[in-house]
């Protein structure tokens, strides 16, 4: 098992992670994602949320083309900093430009975040990690995300 239980039991309860790209000279790309994991491969959509033209052009996915190494970065900041902790899952990724056969990407999705219930996420293009290597670190308890508390 590459995500051993504890660490996929943390990343349920994120819900946000970075993906960090590199385009092919290698120049880094890191931008926040929503996500979720079957098995042991990671699903990041583009959805509908503004995006500037079209979304088949943005900058993550023109990186995958050209180099499909990434790395998705899912944490936990906390001020009191024994309770901080994070996942990091690096792998290889491809784009499906239309994701109306990741049926059960799709239902994962949805049932993680409500805002996709409403989406057309099938028409959509979609990222896809095959996860290689886990590595975690810190507090991986599981509890829910911490608000900020006003300063």
């Amino acid at each position: 098992m590459i995500i051993p239980n504890e660490e996929r039991a943390f990343m349920k309860g994120r819900p946000v992670g970075r993906l960090g790209t590199a385009d092919g000279s290698g120049y880094p790309h890191v931008v926040p994602v929503c996500f979720a994991v079957g098995g042991n491969t990671v699903f990041i959509p583009i959805d509908e949320k503004p995006k500037r033209g079209d979304p088949r052009g943005l900058k993550r996915l023109r990186n995958i083309m050209e180099n499909d190494r990434v790395c998705l970065m899912i944490d936990r900041y906390a001020d009191d900093w024994s309770d901080l902790g994070w996942v990091m899952l690096r792998g290889r990724a491809r784009v499906e430009l239309v994701a109306a056969e990741l049926h059960t990407a799709i239902e994962l999705l949805r049932a993680r975040y409500h805002q996709y219930r409403d989406m057309a996420l099938e028409e959509r293009p979609m990222i896809v990690i095959d996860v290689e290597l886990c590595t975690s670190w810190g507090d991986l308890s599981v509890r829910p995300p911490a608000v900020a508390k006003p300063g």
